[in-house]
């Protein structure tokens, strides 16, 4: 998996986001955001968040 910054605004990468969903088990990107502070400031990065989520959860 190539690590990639996801969250630009907040500096936060793919692989950080990763390891939150499958650590804590996290379902929504409610949970994520809450967990890593990934797609809480202007919220560009949601549809990323909601493709790892998939990715991860199928």
């Amino acid at each position: 998996m190539e690590d990639i910054e996801i969250c630009q605004c907040n500096s936060i990468m793919k692989s950080e986001i990763v390891k939150a969903i499958k650590e804590k088990g996290l379902k929504t990107v409610e949970e994520v955001q809450e967990a890593t502070d990934a797609g809480t400031v202007c919220g560009s990065c949601i549809p990323d968040i909601e493709d790892i989520l998939k990715e991860i959860n199928e």
